[in-house]
């Protein structure tokens, strides 16, 4: 006798979109804790003192700026080995779409394509509408332009500043959509989903930091970016894939499979 096709575990609450619980855990207290450091470290100058803190362990310059690990590894290997993971979760998306025995798949697998893609194409789009500088332009490391803050108004002589949010560390932090991916799925590996994104992110962001590159809030506000964006998608593909595996439950075996 043939064995039943494996379909994504549905049945646990937390992987429905909707609800008060659901929304306190995913949107309200993450947006909570977002706020709340962001006013640290926006609003007290926490970003000033830990960008401190780095310069002056590199010896008042950026002596990781251009150093192999910082430079090479994390950040160009980073970006290669994100775009590399993103082309194999396309690959596994077509696959799905065009294989009936992987049909279970379709949604989860686009879900995770647009999550990445839009985490990051949101970080992109906001850096060319924000107007704020990365450390290592400022006088206070070295550079030549003095802070200006993400809602001051900045003197019409100096050029545009594109660092905020983080470009580099969304390569990373995209893939907390794995936390929303392991919900369709199979909801007991949504943390471990949810860590690779945050250490990804949190290593491509450190670096960065490390370079002068940006500031803590800037990769702060490129996780909410991201998260926000995954959590927004998860509330529109989910609903599509209880959808369409509930239409296959309902056929005979022979014709689902």
């Amino acid at each position: 006798m043939p064995s039943a096709p494996a379909f994504p575990v549905l049945a646990s609450p937390l992987a429905r979109a909707s609800g008060p619980h659901f929304l306190q855990r995913h949107l309200w207290l993450p947006l909570l804790a977002t706020l709340a450091a962001s006013g640290v470290l926006m609003g007290l100058q926490g970003d000033q003192w830990l960008a401190d803190q780095f310069y002056r362990l590199e010896g008042h310059h950026w002596a990781l700026q251009n150093a192999w690990v910082t430079s090479h590894l994390v950040h160009k290997g980073g970006k290669w080995a994100s775009t590399l993971a993103a082309l194999v979760a396309i690959l596994l998306c077509t696959h799905a779409w065009r294989s009936k025995r992987a049909a279970a798949w379709r949604w989860p697998m686009l879900y995770l394509v647009l999550a990445v893609g839009l985490g990051t194409g949101a970080v992109s789009l906001l850096k060319s509408l924000t107007n704020m500088d990365c450390p290592w332009d400022l006088t206070r490391y070295g550079g030549l332009r003095e802070f200006v803050g993400l809602f001051s108004s900045r003197p019409h002589d100096m050029s545009r500043g594109i660092c905020f949010p983080a470009g580099h560390s969304s390569a990373g932090f995209a893939w907390v959509g794995l936390y929303f991916f392991a919900l369709m799925v199979r909801p007991a590996w949504r943390w471990r989903g949810l860590a690779v994104g945050l250490v990804a992110g949190g290593v491509f962001g450190l670096a960065q930091q490390l370079r002068g590159a940006h500031f803590a809030s800037h990769d702060l506000w490129t996780l909410a970016t991201c998260w926000l964006i995954a959590l927004a998608l998860y509330g529109v593909i989910q609903p599509l894939q209880v959808r369409a595996l509930t239409a296959r439950r309902a056929l005979p075996q022979g014709e689902a499979a």
